[in-house]
């Protein structure tokens, strides 16, 4: 594979603003991103952000300030796009939020839309697989879905940030859940003072 790319997923839980981050700095590197997002995560870019969304053509300016050619966009409906097969290579997939609707539906196998089929691909072909769920607290359905997708060979990584770096604004906390994000695709923005680095 001559390019890399990434699947990057958002959809409708509380946290948007993790999602924005990450697609602004994985618009500055080399990856090709092959972007899908949810009706809900739409709705919920709108209440948190105050950016409308149209998901047939949506301006991702809006969202993240640029519109990076590196950016593939696919509808949520579109399960006949190249991310759907397992023959089209991709490095993994990140979900950024990911509600409790979605962990449900990939801990037991549902493809309901491109985003579900996507992730099911990633399990299927063993790739890395990111969830990022925010919610709290958590049910024990919630708990036990997530353990079953870790079971699957998930990387669960709740949207927790740390104190150990002395964040001094919010936007400290959010590059602290976006650099583990990154980590676990060994990508690395220097966003962060690591532990007695």
């Amino acid at each position: 594979m001559s390019v890399r790319r990434l699947v990057f997923a958002v959809t409708g839980a509380s946290g948007v603003i993790y999602a924005e981050r990450a697609l602004k700095l994985l618009a500055e590197t080399d990856l090709e991103i092959h972007l899908v997002m949810s009706e809900a995560a739409a709705l919920t870019i709108r209440y948190e952000r105050g950016t409308n969304l149209d998901l047939e053509r949506p301006d991702l300016a809006s969202f993240i300030g640029s519109n990076p050619s590196n950016i593939v966009y696919h509808h949520y409906r579109d399960v006949g796009a190249p991310i759907a097969s397992g023959s089209f290579r991709t490095i993994g997939m990140m979900i950024v939020p990911c509600s409790m609707a979605t962990v449900g539906a990939l801990a037991h196998g549902l493809s309901m839309n491109l985003i579900h089929r996507a992730a099911d691909v990633c399990l299927k072909e063993r790739r890395k697989l990111v969830v990022v769920p925010r919610e709290t607290p958590l049910s024990t359905v919630h708990l036990e879905n997530l353990y079953r997708l870790s079971q699957a060979g998930a990387v669960v990584l709740p949207a927790m940030p740390g104190f150990y770096h002395d964040p001094q604004t919010i936007d400290d906390q959010i590059d602290f859940v976006v650099t583990k994000l990154f980590d676990q695709f060994d990508l690395d923005f220097g966003l962060i003072q690591r532990w007695r680095e």
